[in-house]
């Protein structure tokens, strides 16, 4: 794994997101519940930024909504919990050191990333 520094804990809001641009993908890295996750930032259905939309639980899962149509994606796993949407969004492993966030977007997504407390 390469994990790269993206930004420090106080960054970003809890409960909140904050876009990260990357060179290959944007992200939004979201603090909810005391966890961290990295999710990529546009939504599948409409492309726009998924850090823009408000960050809830929804049917039992933490999740980031889409502020154009509604819908919400897993944070865990970037699976959408309802529609318009339908198809997942990138997820990536997070690591927190102290104050800073790590994240690794270099992976295969094909399998869903763990949050870091």
């Amino acid at each position: 794994m390469t994990f790269e520094k993206v930004c420090s804990l106080k960054d970003v809001q809890e409960p909140g997101s904050l876009r990260v641009e990357l060179d290959d993908v944007d992200i939004a890295v979201v603090r909810f519940e005391g966890n961290v996750y990295a999710i990529e930032d546009l939504c599948s259905h409409a492309e726009v930024p998924l850090s823009e939309g408000d960050v809830e639980e929804f049917r039992g899962a933490p999740t980031i909504e889409c502020w154009l149509h509604g819908s919400c994606f897993d944070l865990r796993t970037g699976e959408p919990t309802n529609l318009p949407a339908t198809d997942p969004v990138s997820v990536y492993p997070v690591r927190v050191e102290g104050e800073d966030v790590f994240v690794d977007v270099a992976i295969d997504d094909s399998l869903p990333a763990a949050a870091s407390n």
